[in-house]
């Protein structure tokens, strides 16, 4: 299933990830999409708001291929020369499958002020958090692949008006 090096890195980050409960990663399709799929004009360079909310049937199709994965042989090795271990990855798809709360995660973007836009031909979504603090200094915080904005949730209260 992860025969790349890229996949391996994605299979032990997510393994990571499942092993925390403060970093969680998805691919969410913009609300954008939903715009220009129904025929209404959108402003590409214009700042629009943003709301997370991925359908039932996004969900159940997700949970559907991830129970019919077909797992390979087991490695013939202990460590992860071979790639990630199979048992580690069903873990992983166990908990994506059973455990994984979308709802909740949903509702912890959704809390926060939620924004896209266009640049240079590419949707960009980013989160805008003003600071309490009269005269902070802005900061502009990025993630990398694979990565995710859940791993910067824990900073943002910090900043939040009381």
């Amino acid at each position: 299933m992860f025969a790349s090096e890229q996949g391996h890195a994605r299979a032990t980050s997510a393994t990571k990830r499942c092993q925390s409960t403060t970093v969680e990663k998805a691919t969410i399709p913009i609300a954008a999409d939903a715009q220009r799929s129904s025929g209404a004009s959108v402003d590409k360079e214009a700042i629009r708001t943003f709301r997370v909310h991925i359908a039932d049937a996004t969900l159940a199709d997700l949970r559907r291929r991830l129970a019919a994965t077909r797992w390979p042989d087991p490695e013939t090795v202990s460590d992860l020369s071979q790639g990630e271990q199979t048992s580690t990855m069903k873990g992983v798809v166990d908990y994506w499958m059973t455990s994984y709360d979308w709802r909740k995660a949903e509702a912890r973007l959704n809390a926060l002020p939620q924004f896209v836009t266009e640049i240079d031909g590419v949707d960009i979504y980013f989160i805008h958090v003003k600071s309490r603090h009269p005269g902070a200094l802005p900061i502009l915080l990025t993630h990398g692949w694979p990565g995710s904005v859940f791993e910067f949730l824990t900073t943002f209260p910090a900043t939040l008006p009381q």
